[in-house]
């Protein structure tokens, strides 16, 4: 049936969902235990959610359950196309997947602690950088004693790789 029969008011509201963290196409979708554990959780809070709806006005519940619905089929497509790696299987000394890095910068000799972590589970507040972030993305490979440079305009930030550890 053409759209043009159906009354303004019989028109399904279409939810309007934020989408996840940014996972470039093509590019595995890899998270850690702890990453796997808390999309696991969200998962479970939402159904919860879902289960819980209860609401007099039809119109609002189904709109909530369309709101829930489309989340979890975000989340759950992050949840199938998800690879754990386990640092237990990455390169002692080297950073990798999962590394937490204390890095020296040299421009004031501050020292920060960074770890590499699925796009899911990144959180700048708590230490935890994307792997597909540029600074991720130039420590990816280097040891103990090797230095990055991460380019910004007019000035590059040189990162001295301090400690490599696999929590």
């Amino acid at each position: 049936m053409s759209r043009g029969f159906v009354k303004e008011d019989d028109q399904e509201e279409i939810p309007i969902v934020p989408p996840r963290a940014d996972l470039p196409e093509g590019v595995t979708n890899y998270v850690t235990q702890a990453g796997m554990n808390e999309l696991l959780a969200e998962k479970q809070m939402l159904l919860d959610e879902k289960s819980r709806l209860d609401s007099p006005n039809e119109d609002e519940k189904r709109i909530a359950l369309n709101h829930i619905n489309a989340k979890l089929l975000l989340l759950e497509q992050r949840i199938a196309t998800a690879q754990i790696v386990r640092p237990n299987e990455q390169a002692p000394g080297e950073v990798r997947f999962g590394a937490k890095i204390r890095l020296k910068i040299e421009a004031n000799l501050n020292i920060q602690t960074f770890q590499i972590v699925g796009v899911d589970e990144a959180d700048i507040s708590k230490g935890k950088i994307s792997f597909t972030s540029p600074l991720a993305r130039l420590l990816i490979n280097k040891k103990i004693g090797d230095k990055a440079v991460l380019k910004r305009g007019r000035e590059d930030l040189v990162y001295e790789i301090m400690d490599i550890r696999y929590p």
